[in-house]
């Protein structure tokens, strides 16, 4: 069922599997979508995350829902840069989520961090997702 973009299929399964409150879920595993996960644990959005299985082809990671009083912690992810149409922001031009309550995760030349952190290095970026 993969498609051409591997970070939304990644995405929208996480938001399914919170949604119909999973413990676990299974993503197709990337250095990117790895890095994507950190950014969502460090955030609290996540619990944690493991690679699972053993040859490349089957190489998984095994994302730890996060549950407060039985409601997910992500109620929305939503992919913004996608392959075809990608989207650049400068560092003044960074989204908000929510006024703050959500976070946009952005791939600038230091790596994948929130739009709060990239905008205090005065670093732009590509926004990836939202996720709140």
């Amino acid at each position: 069922m993969a498609g051409t973009d591997p970070i939304a299929d990644g995405l929208t399964k996480i938001r399914n599997a919170s949604r119909a409150k999973h413990p676990t879920v299974e993503v197709r595993a990337s250095r990117v979508f790895s890095e994507i996960l950190e950014v969502m644990k460090r955030e609290g959005f996540i619990r944690t995350y493991k690679p699972v299985g053993e040859t490349p082809a089957q190489r998984a990671l095994r994302v730890y829902l996060k549950y407060v009083k039985k409601t997910p912690a992500i109620t929305q992810l939503i992919r913004i840069s996608r392959p075809g149409v990608r989207t650049y922001r400068k560092a003044s031009e960074l989204p908000r989520v929510l006024g703050g309550l959500g976070v946009a995760i952005v791939s600038t030349s230091k790596g994948l961090m929130t739009e709060h952190d990239a905008y205090q290095q005065h670093i732009g970026g590509e926004v990836i997702c939202y996720v709140w």
